[in-house]
This record gives structure tokens, C-alpha cells and sequence, in this order.
């Protein structure tokens, strides 16, 4: 069975009716980090968290996080009536902005670094779909903290984005001493680095490098072009 992240301890606290200001003293986690994670979680002050705090102020913490959750939903139905389907022009875009921003700069290097399963499963799509590779021509390799558990993260991530295990390289273990706390229960399968690899066939190697990197460059040149 796998062991609770500090998220789904958060996650579970808060449904339980705990405040804040509880759950960052049982989870060691930041008050802006549980404002992300539990932003959508309903919350009702259970009697322990009303005594603790005062009824006024419990149920002032109830009305603000329903509002929260209240735009929250307004806000998700107007950007899905936003962004309708998506076609292949927008793929090719989408993931030309994640590359920009999140891929590597490094000459004839073709690489995806990201915590979050969605954005390396969005780049896994933009390989296959844009640049015509499959499955094949992806390595995967795990970047993990002390915390991490080393074969759930591998398995995590193999399941997730499809690449069989066989090509994942050499897990790495952050263990500086400043990153330690830091990242503790953040980032329960650590981070991915996607990477491309030719498979002998130089279309995928350092001619698609460099021609992700003029796709970037037009792009970028035109967007300034607008600005004038």
C-alpha cells in the first residue's frame, strides 16, 4: 500500500475540519502551499477547530473558503467555455510555449524537466504528435529527495507517461542538506527529466534540436514584432 504524502495528509486534515494554521503544524508544510493544495476542498470547522479558534472565527473561515471554492468553480466553467477542443495547431503551439519555457537551452540537447505528471505528459504528446517520435526514441530520468520512496517514484512515473522502465537512466538522489526540508512532501515522485533520443535515425537527433530552436526563435521574433 503506498505510504500518504504530506498532500493527502493535508488533503485529509482539511476535510476533517482543521484550519490552516493546524495543518501547517502537523504537516510542516507552508501556508501558501496548502492554499494551493486545498483551495477546492470543502471545509467545515469541526468542534475541536471551533473551541480552538473561537465559533466566530470558524465560521467566518467556513464562509470565506466556500466564496474561494465559489470562484474557483465560476472561474474553471468561463476558461473551459475558453478554451473549447484543442486542435493539432494548438498542440504544436502549447507545447512550443511549455519547450520555451521549460525545455533545455542546451545546444542539440532536446530535454523536459517538470514536477508535475501533466506538463511531462503534454510534452510525451508534443514528441509523438508534433515531431513524429515514438515511445521509443524517450528516456526518462528521476530526479528524488531523501523522502522519496525510489521504486514507487520509477513505477509512478512509468505508469504515468507510458516509457517503459528499461529507459529510464540513473535515478539521482538530492541529498544537500538545504534541499532536505525544503522540498520534504512537496514532490512525492520527485522530478522528471525527459529526454530525446535519436535511435540512429538523425531526423531525431541534433537536426530536430535545431529545429525546435529556429521553431523558438520565429516565434519569439514574431511576438517582439508585434510589440512595435
Amino acid at each position: 500500500m503506498k505510504n500518504p504524502t504530506e498532500k493527502d495528509r493535508a488533503i485529509a486534515l482539511r476535510r476533517e475540519g482543521y484550519s490552516y494554521n493546524y495543518i501547517v503544524k502537523k504537516t510542516n508544510v507552508s501556508k501558501s502551499t496548502l492554499h494551493y493544495w486545498l483551495a477546492d476542498i470543502p471545509y467545515t470547522p469541526n468542534k475541536e477547530t471551533i473551541a480552538r479558534i473561537g465559533r466566530a472565527r470558524a465560521k467566518s473561515g467556513e464562509v470565506k473558503s466556500k466564496m474561494k471554492r465559489d470562484s474557483i468553480r465560476k472561474a474553471g466553467e468561463i476558461a473551459k467555455n475558453d478554451i473549447k477542443e484543442i486542435n493539432k495547431r494548438d498542440l504544436f503551439m502549447l507545447g512550443l510555449g511549455l519547450y520555451i519555457g521549460e525545455g533545455s537551452k542546451t545546444a542539440d540537447h532536446i530535454r523536459v524537466i517538470n514536477s508535475d505528471p501533466r506538463i511531462i505528459c503534454l510534452a510525451v504528446g508534443w514528441f509523438e504528435e508534433i515531431c513524429g517520435l515514438t515511445k521509443s526514441n524517450l528516456s526518462l530520468a528521476i530526479h528524488l529527495y531523501p523522502d522519496n520512496n525510489i521504486r514507487e517514484s520509477i513505477a509512478y512515473w512509468r505508469d504515468v507517461t507510458g516509457i517503459p522502465r528499461e529507459q529510464f537512466g540513473k535515478t539521482q538522489i538530492d541529498k544537500r542538506d538545504g534541499k532536505k526540508m525544503a522540498k520534504r512532501g512537496k514532490l512525492p515522485y520527485g522530478t522528471a527529466h525527459l529526454s530525446v533520443r535519436s535511435c540512429g535515425n538523425k531526423n531525431f537527433g541534433v537536426f530536430l534540436a535545431r529545429k525546435i530552436k529556429g521553431w523558438m526563435e520565429e516565434v519569439l521574433k514574431k511576438t517582439d514584432s508585434r510589440r512595435d
